[in-house]
């Protein structure tokens, strides 16, 4: 058997603006005006950085690997970057893909026999390969999205890059049906989160390398949540900038303050007042400047995210200037017991922050109560 026939062949399709939404506070990134807004807004793209980050890790086989991807934002750029002499297949409008060029790639890539497909997006990414494909091809993602509520996307990107090599050598053979979710964006940016099951993607499973499915809250954690948000706000000091995440959990603080909380945004508090609502990474570091500032922060339910999912306008410069010792973690120990054991995870595209971050951290579960608890990235 010849060198040729060994190679497997490894599919890559980047969605060049996925998460372009993020730290400009837009919640999504689904439509031109919002992809526009964005960019208005000083958006820079993600997706390429961190698709080359997944490659880095196939990088020492690609040998042994035959890509298949589509024209340059869409994956051959990374790949090339990443030393791959790529097949490049399809045609598309550079600066204006489409979730249909998404499709069509998966598509292409099926017809091409390709042992493992790799997809750079979120949410609705996900969505599009489903549509295209269904369950008809191993698949996995590599998360570039705002939201991810999916179950089939690797932890980090690096993870991804791992379990394709795993995956590759023979050495990961457990697969599953992972639950494809998306949500309403319009809704969401008015505060109502509606999420909807798709369909299932074939991944393979390696349990630490994959992200859970995003769970709601309990109505049994109510009573915590409450002690929570009366034990968080007696610890408040004055003249010192509160930055409260996304939640039903902080919001349950701000309600103590009598405040109001944009549930899916991130809003700031200094001295029992609202400093700032629905706000995007520059309006946080403006904030900041020269002031003494804390995080109020929850967890995202069944995966465990702590920073880097649905929370990106709090940036890695801004937890840089805040500093990991003014970082407060909250969560009802239902949200913990979601987890199962897992760590609480971090993802903010910054590898140094995420080594920052990693370690232990105090999580406050009641008035009284709190535990210690691991996080990884």
């Amino acid at each position: 058997m010849t060198v040729i026939e060994l190679r497997r062949r490894l599919g890559l399709i980047v969605n060049p603006i996925a998460g372009i939404g993020g730290r400009v506070g837009l919640k999504g990134s689904d439509g031109a005006e919002v992809q526009e807004r964005a960019l208005e807004l000083g958006a820079v793209p993600q997706s390429l950085n961190r698709a080359v980050q997944a490659l880095e890790r196939v990088e020492p086989i690609k040998d042994d690997v035959e890509m298949v991807t589509y024209p340059g934002e869409m994956g051959e750029d990374a790949a090339r970057e990443c030393g791959f002499e790529p097949i490049v297949i399809g045609s598309i409008r550079e600066g204006h893909t489409t979730a249909g060029d998404t499709m069509d790639a998966a598509r292409d890539m099926l017809r091409m026999g390709v042992d493992l497909l790799l997809f750079a997006g979120g949410d609705g990414t996900a969505r599009d390969v489903y549509s295209a494909i269904g369950d008809e091809m191993p698949v996995l993602g590599i998360p570039t999205g705002v939201k991810i509520h999916s179950a089939a996307f690797a932890v980090n990107p690096e993870r991804a890059g791992d379990l394709a090599v795993m995956y590759l050598r023979g050495r990961a053979r457990d697969m599953r049906e992972a639950e494809v979710m998306d949500i309403d964006e319009v809704a969401l940016r008015q505060g109502i989160v509606s999420a909807r099951l798709y369909g299932y993607l074939r991944i393979p499973f390696e349990r630490r390398l994959i992200q859970g499915l995003k769970t709601p809250s309990g109505s049994g954690d109510r009573g915590a949540v409450e002690a929570i948000a009366r034990r968080i706000a007696e610890w408040m000091e004055g003249d010192c900038l509160y930055i409260i995440g996304p939640g039903t959990t902080t919001r349950a603080i701000t309600s103590r303050l009598g405040l109001s909380k944009t549930l899916i945004g991130v809003d700031a508090v200094l001295n029992g007042e609202l400093a700032g609502a629905d706000l995007n990474e520059a309006q946080l570091l403006g904030l900041l400047d020269g002031r003494d500032a804390r995080i109020i922060i929850t967890p995202i339910g069944g995966q465990g995210y702590v920073f880097g999912r649905g929370n990106q306008q709090i940036s890695p410069e801004v937890i840089r200037r805040v500093g990991r010792d003014k970082i407060t973690v909250v969560a009802a120990p239902g949200k913990i017991h979601s987890l199962r054991g897992r760590p609480l995870l971090v993802d903010t595209g910054d590898e140094a922050v995420d080594e920052m971050l990693s370690g232990y951290v105090r999580v406050v579960t009641g008035y009284n109560d709190q535990l210690i608890y691991r996080v990884s990235h």
